[in-house]
């Protein structure tokens, strides 16, 4: 108990001494200095990190651009909602092989038949052609009663 009573404190400058790495200046400083470069670290990170996101953003905007078509007038076609839909998505079967063991011609002559058969069976209902990046044709049946207008046969919106 008693060597309690007899501690004595070792003088404030030798206790800061590592916060001011041996040099002869004031804690406040030392502490002011120490706080602008972590600040100075955190605005290079913020930075960093925006223009991460950044290239990010661009990278999304360049992909939903591939993806979604655009007016004929070039402008970006805003979206609609409807309640009920119908895609249709085919797939030939086969058609790796087919194309392997043809020749490139054949190939086109094909898929022209399949699609021009395909266009002429459409073509006697109401389905609206979406055509979208790539000259992928995405039919859309019964569009133009949701939309409210009259179908011509085999009509098609870029």
């Amino acid at each position: 108990m008693m060597q309690c009573w007899a501690w004595v404190p070792l003088p404030s400058s030798l206790l800061f001494k590592s916060i001011n790495q041996g040099k002869k200046t004031s804690v406040a400083d030392s502490m002011l200095r120490m706080l602008e470069k972590y600040s100075q670290n955190l605005e290079d990170l913020i930075q960093e990190r925006t223009e991460e996101l950044e290239l990010e953003r661009q990278k999304m905007e360049r992909l939903l651009s591939q993806m979604l078509p655009l007016s004929e007038k070039g402008a970006p076609v805003e979206p609609e909602y409807f309640d009920q839909v119908t895609i249709y998505f085919s797939d030939i079967v086969g058609f790796t092989i087919i194309s392997a063991l043809s020749e490139p011609i054949e190939v086109v002559g094909l898929l022209n038949d399949l699609y021009t058969l395909f266009d002429a069976v459409l073509s006697g209902h109401d389905v609206y052609k979406v055509r979208g990046p790539g000259g992928l044709s995405t039919p859309v049946p019964g569009y133009s009663q949701m939309m409210g207008r009259s179908s011509s046969p085999g009509r098609s919106a870029v």
